[in-house]
C-alpha cells in the first residue's frame, strides 16, 4: 500500500501556532485520545495523572539543547554568517547548517565574538551540512553558552525571554539542537505528584537533531530519508521498563524522541536492551510497535514524519480527526503549544 504525503495534510491557522510558553507549563489544554476508537476528551495537562496507573511507566527524554546558534563574520570578506550546531562529531568538529552556504566552502575560517571563537570549514556533506573545526580557549560550554542563541524553529518569530523555557525541567545531558517538546509540560510537582502515584519514571537520552522537523518532499513518504540521531538507554532505564511489560503495566513515551529511542533500543522479542547507538527509524502506519504503549505528544506539522508517527499509533482518521478537533477548540500548536494523550482504555 503506497503511503501519500497528502494523506497527512490537515488544514492549519497560522494564529494556532504557539509563539510564547504559558507561565505555569502544566496549564496547557490536553486532548486525550482513545487510540482504539478514536473517541477524545478536553482536560487540562495537569489532569494527565487521572489517567495514569499504579504499575505504569512513564519513558522521558532527559537531553538537555544546546546554545546551537552562533552568528559571527567570514573571515576576509566580513560577511555575515549564521551556523547552526548539529552533531558533534569528535573533538571540536561539528556538523552543522551554514547560511549563506555558497559562501562557505571548505578552507573558509569563521570568526565569532570577535574572535572569541574562531572556526574553519573542513568539508561539505550529505544535503549541504558543513563539517566545521572550532577553536577556542577555555571550556567550551562556556564559550557556547555566552556566544549560542537557542535554535527556536523557524515558525516561532518571538524571541525567547527565558532559556529554559526551551528546556524540560528534568533536562540532564547536553547535545540537541531542538527540545523534546511533549516533556515542556512537566513540572517537578507534576512528576513527584506522579511518582507518588505509585508511576515509575524511566529516563533515556535522544539528542534531537534538526532531521526531526525536515519537511517530507517525496509524495511516496517511503521515499524519506532521515537523518541519524544518537540515544543512550541506560541499565537501569532499559530494566524499568522491562519489568513494567512483565508486571502488565504500560509503557506511556512522552515524546516521539522517547519512543524513537526505546523502539531502536528493543529488540525482536520487545525486550528494551541497554546500549548507546545512533537511529534513523522511521515510524509510520503499518508499523508494529514493539515497547510503546500509549504516547503523549504535541501536535505537530501537516505532512511530518511525527504526524505519521502518530498515525501508526492511533490510525490516520483517529488522528487528522483529533487535529480537526484541536483546530475547531483553538489548541495551541507545536513546540510551546499544547498536549495530546493517546491512550486506551477511555472511560
Amino acid at each position: 500500500m503506497e503511503l501519500k504525503k497528502s494523506d497527512f495534510y490537515f488544514d492549519l491557522p497560522e494564529e494556532l501556532i504557539a509563539q510564547d510558553p504559558l507561565e505555569d507549563r502544566s496549564s496547557s489544554k490536553l486532548l486525550v485520545v482513545d487510540k482504539n476508537t478514536g473517541s477524545l476528551q478536553h482536560k487540562i495537562f495537569r489532569d494527565i495523572i487521572d489517567y495514569l496507573n499504579p504499575g505504569d511507566c512513564l519513558v522521558l527524554n532527559n537531553t538537555k539543547v544546546i546554545p546551537a546558534r552562533l552568528y559571527g563574520e567570514r573571515e576576509g570578506s566580513g560577511g555575515q554568517v549564521e551556523v547552526l550546531l548539529l552533531k558533534r562529531n569528535e573533538g571540536d568538529v561539528w556538523e552543522t547548517l551554514v547560511r549563506p552556504g555558497k559562501k562557505c566552502k571548505p578552507g573558509q575560517k569563521l570568526v565569532f565574538g570577535g574572535g572569541k571563537l574562531k572556526a574553519e570549514v573542513i568539508e561539505t556533506v550529505d544535503d549541504g551540512n558543513r563539517m566545521i573545526k572550532f577553536f577556542y580557549d577555555g571550556i567550551w560550554e562556556e564559550v557556547l553558552d555566552s556566544l549560542g542563541e537557542m535554535p527556536l524553529p523557524p515558525y516561532i518569530t518571538h524571541k525567547l525571554q527565558d532559556k529554559n523555557r526551551y528546556q524540560t525541567v528534568y533536562a540532564k545531558f547536553d547535545g540537541s539542537a531542538a527540545a523534546p517538546t511533549a516533556g515542556l509540560h512537566f513540572t517537578p510537582e507534576l512528576l513527584k505528584k506522579i511518582e507518588d502515584k505509585g508511576i515509575k519514571l524511566a529516563y533515556v537520552t535522544l539528542h534531537v537533531g534538526l532531521g526531526t522537523f525536515r519537511p517530507v518532499k517525496e509524495e511516496n513518504i517511503l521515499d524519506h530519508h532521515m537523518h541519524t540521531e544518537f540515544y543512550r538507554v541506560t541499565k537501569e532505564a532499559a530494566d524499568i521498563i522491562n519489568e513494567t511489560k512483565k508486571n502488565g503495566g504500560r509503557v506511556i513515551c512522552v515524546g516521539t524522541t522517547s519512543c524513537r529511542t526505546i523502539e531502536s533500543a528493543a529488540d525482536e522479542n520487545g525486550e528494551v536492551i541497554a546500549k548507546s547507538d545512533d537511529t534513523s527509524i522511521f515510524i509510520y502506519p503499518g508499523y508494529k510497535f514493539k515497547v510503546l504503549d500509549c504516547l503523549i505528544t504535541n501536535f505537530h506539522l501537516p505532512e511530518s514524519t511525527l504526524v505519521m508517527l502518530v498515525s501508526a499509533l492511533a490510525g490516520r482518521e483517529h488522528v487528522l480527526n483529533a487535529y480537526k478537533e484541536a483546530v475547531e477548540n483553538r489548541y495551541r500548536f507545536f513546540s510551546f503549544g499544547d498536549a495530546c494523550f493517546f491512550t486506551d482504555e477511555l472511560k
